[in-house]
């Protein structure tokens, strides 16, 4: 993102207009979340694997890693996402899995 100065035809800052001279300003990065999936002891683990390709674009590998990991460990990463991606992919799959009469559940939090 650029600010501009006005400055007058000697270089001058003045507020009469002149030639605009760009600033570079710094951005920041959007804090991070990552999403968790948490392991439940009704959901199934073809369910799991389908919630991880439809939702978070997992290959059929990559979801059965994950699902493993939520299997054996309680909870595994789904991916790390800016604040409203997260919100709202939690939100989806959490409402998806409800409809589709299964417990399971994600969650998100800040990255470290």
């Amino acid at each position: 993102m650029q600010k501009f100065k006005m400055m007058s035809d000697s270089g001058e800052k003045s507020g009469d207009p002149g030639i605009a001279v760009a600033e570079e300003t710094k951005l920041q990065q959007p804090k991070m979340y990552k999403i968790l999936l948490h392991n439940d002891d009704y959901t199934s683990m073809e369910f799991v694997i389908h919630v991880l390709m439809k939702f978070f674009n997992k290959t059929y590998d990559e979801a059965h890693g994950i699902m493993l990991k939520v299997h054996h460990e309680g909870q595994g990463l789904c991916g790390i996402f800016t604040f409203e991606v997260a919100e709202s992919k939690t939100a989806k799959v959490n409402r998806y899995s409800r409809g589709k009469g299964h417990p399971l559940k994600t969650s998100f939090e800040a990255c470290d």
